[in-house]
């Protein structure tokens, strides 16, 4: 398992964008590295990116500690050539690592790598589209193909900082007990909500907006199921 390339965005202007510069940094270009790579703070008030040089325009929706690193494999990268019909050079979906030899989508949240000599990374969440990345694939109904095909990548957190290159190895260092996958998580916050409950099994690596979300999903229905037992009753 390792990187074969780090990408780095730069800010370009982008009709497909809803951040209020007109910019984006989604197209992503490998770089030879080494890159450096730190916890960015929070969403809207720190860096934006992990990654040094990264650009991230739109920081109310994108970037903060919770998506520091956002990760694709080249093996899905394959896959959605043969879907489109059209090459996909690393980069090209927003993802700072381009991997080789990890499955992104049965990974857990909570797994660690250690990416190279000192990088230590956490999963934290799936990617779901936007329309700046449908802009920037020019692809019809894109979002909603994206969605569908479920292979969204991984965003990570940085838990210990380090400098990164192409080539670098990944090793999985943890895997917690529990089976809350980076494709579980993505169906629950799109298509299937009714597994939102089931996310809340990753504790403390489960980002705390989208635990608020499981347990007001939880809240909701619970009320609803006392009212129709109410109602049943009378």
């Amino acid at each position: 398992m390792h990187l074969i390339s780090v990408n780095i965005g730069r800010a370009t202007a982008s009709e497909h964008t809803d951040a209020e510069s007109g910019m984006t940094g989604h197209g992503k270009r490998p770089v030879p590295g080494p890159v450096r790579v730190v916890a960015p703070g929070p969403r809207a008030t720190g860096l934006g990116s992990g990654l040094e040089g990264d650009a991230v325009c739109d920081r109310r929706h994108h970037g903060g500690d919770h998506q520091a690193v956002y990760a694709y494999a080249r093996e899905d990268l394959d896959w959605w050539e043969a879907e489109l019909g059209r090459e996909l050079p690393g980069g090209l979906f927003g993802e700072n690592f381009t991997t080789s030899g990890v499955d992104l989508n049965t990974a857990r949240l909570g797994d660690r790598w250690r990416v190279g000599a000192d990088l230590l990374l956490e999963v934290a969440s799936a990617r779901i589209p936007c329309r700046t990345f449908q802009g920037v694939l020019g692809e019809s109904a894109w979002v909603r193909r994206f969605t569908r095909a479920g292979r969204p990548g991984a965003y990570l957190r940085v838990l210990e900082e380090g400098r990164v290159s192409p080539g670098d190895t990944i090793e999985v260092v943890h895997r917690p007990d529990h089976d809350v996958t980076v494709e579980l998580w993505f169906r629950a916050f799109t298509t299937e909500r009714a597994l939102l409950p089931r996310t809340l099994a990753a504790g403390a690596a489960l980002e705390p907006a989208a635990r608020a979300t499981a347990r007001r999903y939880m809240e909701k229905h619970a009320a609803q199921e006392k009212h129709r037992a109410g109602a049943g009753a009378e």
